[in-house]
């Protein structure tokens, strides 16, 4: 069975990020058919998609799903690196961490992990600088933000993939 290609916290909505997203290559209108698709019809419907254009430099303005078309809004902003919001319905708007598509294997999946841990309240940006400070120290980085406490402060519990 191949691996989850995304995550969702289990208090969808109330953090920084609400999951994470790990897509195959980086062609939107190829890829987001999958997410929409992987997503539970119960959430509501997918209406619009907000992406930062230095991830996603050719993205279209609409992206055409089963059954209808989604609006693709480009944006530039440092806070929407690596990030993907979904517009859901009328009022659902969820964040998702975008882990690049070349990530090495073991670093994706503890990205996709770590961003499931309600514990963990920190943005796209925040989570792969802690990933890569985890690559860099060649071993599971600490539960909290980048240089709190050090990069190995015991007093948070390391985060492990499944």
């Amino acid at each position: 069975m191949p691996l989850p290609r995304l995550t969702l916290r289990p208090d969808v909505s109330h953090g920084l990020l609400d999951g994470a997203w790990w897509p195959r290559c980086g062609v939107l209108e190829l890829e987001l058919p999958a997410l929409v698709g992987s997503l539970d019809p119960g959430f509501g419907t997918v209406t619009r998609v907000t992406v930062d254009t230095a991830a996603w430099p050719d993205a279209p303005r609409s992206v055409m799903t089963p059954g209808h078309a989604i609006e693709v809004a480009l944006t530039d902003g440092d806070i929407m690196a690596h990030a993907i919001t979904l517009d859901v319905g009328p009022v659902h708007r969820w964040q998702l961490l975008v882990v690049p598509p070349a990530q090495p294997l073991g670093t994706a999946v503890w990205l996709l992990s770590a961003v499931a841990d309600p514990e963990i309240r920190l943005t796209a940006p925040e989570m792969l600088a802690l990933a890569e400070n985890r690559e860099s120290c060649g071993r599971p980085a600490a539960g909290g933000r980048p240089g709190q406490n050090g990069p190995h402060d015991r007093r948070r519990m390391p985060l492990r993939p499944e």
